[in-house]
């Protein structure tokens, strides 16, 4: 009796995490998570979120930890201490983040992934040991200065420390490139655009038939670290932080002198946000506020802190962001523990907001295709997946490049999981897997 091989395909994302597996070669399937409790929910994302909690019993203190919409209920219910750590994914390459202190221990990254993992796993209802495991990485990693290399022995380490040594990575628009090839009829130069929560990624892959079997070539890949968490950025830059007392000031020794600007770089960014009350931020931001000209928008910028606003907030803002992919204008609104936000935005108004981003997100797929010595006419179908691929401003990128006929798109969840474990599945797993 011979036991079908399973393979199974993780994208581990900034925002999200999504996990399939391919049994004998077979179409995908995505793993679904039924999360039952207070905030029901029932989805392929995973959210890349971990909550870390104190259990206090006659036994001792005891730290516990849950990931994904478990981790988003343990930390909106607010019954106990907690650490809430969410795009912890977008601190792997950078060698500044050394470790995270959480109730007196010492978290790595490859802890935090570890941990997280763990959760993954268990409520996917996935054992994936003997099994083939392809691990999506992006093609480059998201930061200003990013080490890849550091980023890919940090990957290995947490694989190894849930057991998972022999994890192979690829990256992530391959996976969606396997995905997208299932529905190809006739050879084809593809170009697959993958934008993520940290990351935007492209690759150009030749699609061939030899002897009967579909083969795939990748030809080159190029990325860079800007995808809709900055576009997120934006927002909070323009819009919220102005009404938080950014831009204002604070007097010191009778001199009149600006509010410093780099607390708002920190809140902007959701990574950093949750390290803000443990870091000394908060502690300084209740000093400038007793001599601040005008302290109520610092007040309103402790009270998220101090309150753990952070993720409502950030949840309407993306909301705010998604509307106007389809909308000319929107109102972002924000209610919650008396700090009140409701502004106006227009598509325009955002669009030249995050044009410096869709620059860069440009010159990184003319790159993919110099890389790949493909011209634009020489692509015969672009497919894009990613949540920010529905902004009208990147697709634009596109339809002036390739043209509106060659544009297709996907699942923005699925397709790069599903594509892992296509991978995984296929007899030359070598030829697709990076270094």
């Amino acid at each position: 009796m011979t036991t079908e091989t399973v393979s199974i395909g993780i994208d581990f994302g900034t925002s999200n995490t999504v996990v399939a597996a391919s049994v004998g070669g077979a179409p995908a399937k995505v793993a679904t998570f039924r999360h039952q409790g207070r905030h029901p929910s029932n989805s392929s994302a995973f959210i890349s979120a971990l909550c870390f909690w104190e259990d206090v019993s006659s036994a001792g203190r005891r730290t516990r930890c849950e990931g994904g919409p478990w981790a988003v209920e343990e930390f909106l219910e607010g019954l106990s201490a907690h650490r809430f750590i969410q795009s912890f994914k977008t601190f792997a390459a950078s060698a500044s983040f050394q470790d995270t202190r959480i109730f007196g221990a010492k978290y790595r990254f490859e802890d935090l992934l570890a941990s997280f993992l763990t959760n993954v796993f268990g409520h996917a209802g996935v054992d994936p040991a003997h099994t083939k495991l392809v691990v999506g990485r992006p093609v480059r990693f998201a930061g200003g200065n990013p080490d890849e290399n550091l980023a890919m022995r940090r990957y290995r380490a947490a694989f190894a420390k849930v057991g998972l040594e022999q994890a192979q990575y690829a990256y992530e628009p391959v996976g969606a490139a396997f995905f997208y090839a299932q529905r190809l009829a006739h050879e084809a130069t593809v170009l697959v655009a993958d934008f993520g929560g940290g990351t935007s990624d492209f690759s150009v892959i030749r699609f061939e038939t030899q002897g009967g079997v579909r083969r795939a070539r990748p030809l080159g890949h190029a990325g860079v670290g800007v995808a809709g968490d900055a576009f997120d950025y934006r927002i909070i830059d323009k819009v919220v932080s102005p009404r938080l007392g950014k831009g204002q000031n604070y007097k010191s020794f009778d001199k009149l002198l600006s509010l410093p600007t780099h607390y708002y770089a920190n809140f902007a960014r959701w990574n950093q946000l949750a390290m803000m009350k443990a870091n000394g931020d908060l502690k300084e931001l209740r000093q400038l506020a007793r001599s601040a000209v005008d302290p109520e928008p610092l007040e309103r910028f402790i009270e998220i802190i101090e309150q753990d606003l952070g993720f409502a907030l950030y949840r309407a803002v993306s909301a705010a962001k998604i509307a106007l992919s389809s909308s000319d204008e929107t109102v972002l609104r924000f209610s919650e523990a008396g700090v009140n936000i409701a502004a106006r935005i227009t598509r325009a108004e955002f669009e030249g907001w995050i044009a410096p981003d869709i620059e860069k997100i440009g010159g990184a797929l003319d790159e993919a295709l110099r890389r790949s010595d493909v011209t634009a006419k020489g692509v015969e179908r672009v497919f894009l997946t990613g949540g920010s691929s529905f902004i009208p401003a990147i697709r634009k990128v596109f339809v002036d490049r390739f043209g509106e006929q060659k544009l297709t798109s996907s699942d923005q969840f699925e397709s790069i999981a599903s594509g892992l474990a296509l991978i995984g599945a296929q007899p030359d797993v070598a030829r697709w897997v990076s270094a």
